[in-house]
């Protein structure tokens, strides 16, 4: 590979959720999502309902959304 190349070496996959800038509540529920699928708010709350309250999960869907990280 050239020098110049701006191809990662890491072998990495490129994300659409950077997950390194998340809270530890934020990564609970970009754990469930799909970046290409719909995923219902009550699904959300059932699976994580042992880890999180319902107000704090809507919380974080809310700072999410308005950070533009889920729509």
């Amino acid at each position: 590979m050239p020098e110049g190349s701006n191809e990662s070496q890491t072998g990495q996959t490129a994300s659409l959720f950077q997950e390194g800038e998340l809270s530890p509540h934020e990564k609970k529920i970009f754990a469930l999502l799909k970046a290409d699928e719909s995923t219902y708010i009550d699904e959300i709350v059932e699976q994580l309902e042992t880890h999180l309250s319902s107000s704090d999960i809507f919380a974080v869907l809310f700072e999410l959304e308005l950070a533009g990280k889920v729509k």
